[in-house]
């Protein structure tokens, strides 16, 4: 697998989730995630309706996250959340699980926090993943989160924050993409700063990307044929 620059940044959440990001940050990334054509730009909610603005008539979508790293804000808060940031223009919204409930196995209490936001996302025609914090999980507990995410009604699952002790690894990916199956997606993200990374976590099972290095990623990509 050797996708070019474009067919490579069509899988990229072109990222800026950093606690100093400026307005003149976040435009930049807006500007690079429109001249590359990338799948959306992935913000923190206060720069949602500013993203949003930017990119009007892209194709270049908004993604922001809730929860966002820890996963242990209430469900209501989650969902407020989520209801405040599709109401700026999020197209996208990527939620944390509770990673303590799911270690102690009370699935009943991750499904019905996914679910939850899950059904306010849906009930705007938007998109939703959710975020496992894979590096925290043994491969048992990836699967059991994977399949909890389905079943709840996510579009995607995703591996990690970026902001624990660990990002993607081809490994977690490949276990997640058989936990839920050919037709749910299944994102990448966290630590990925090159092409050879990149593609393997493609190769791995995923069909999005989590990235901040998106132009040095894309830097060593083949151009496209013209």
């Amino acid at each position: 697998m050797e996708p070019t620059k474009s067919e490579l940044a069509s899988y990229l959440d072109h990222t800026l989730l950093k606690q100093d990001a400026t307005a003149e940050a976040v435009d930049r990334v807006v500007g690079e995630a429109r001249e590359i054509g990338a799948a959306s730009v992935c913000v923190n909610p206060y720069w949602v309706s500013r993203v949003s603005e930017g990119l009007a008539g892209s194709g270049v979508r908004t993604c922001t996250v809730v929860g966002f790293p820890l996963g242990a804000t209430t469900t209501a808060s989650k969902v407020a959340e989520t209801a405040e940031a599709l109401a700026n223009g999020a197209d996208e919204v990527d939620m944390v699980i509770n990673v303590g409930e799911l270690k102690a196995g009370n699935d009943a209490a991750v499904q019905a926090d996914i679910e939850a936001v899950a059904g306010t996302v849906h009930e705007a025609g938007k998109l939703l993943k959710v975020i496992l914090e894979t590096c925290l999980l043994t491969d048992d507990e990836i699967r059991r989160a994977s399949g909890l995410a389905a079943a709840a009604g996510t579009d995607f699952v995703k591996t990690s924050t970026g902001f624990s002790i660990g990002g993607a690894k081809a490994h977690d990916v490949a276990i997640m993409r058989e936990a839920v199956g050919p037709d749910l997606g299944v994102k990448a993200s966290g630590g990925i700063h090159s092409y050879e990374e990149a593609v393997e976590m493609l190769e791995a099972g995923a069909d999005r990307l989590g990235v901040s290095a998106s132009l040095a990623i894309l830097a060593g990509a083949p151009d496209d044929v013209a």
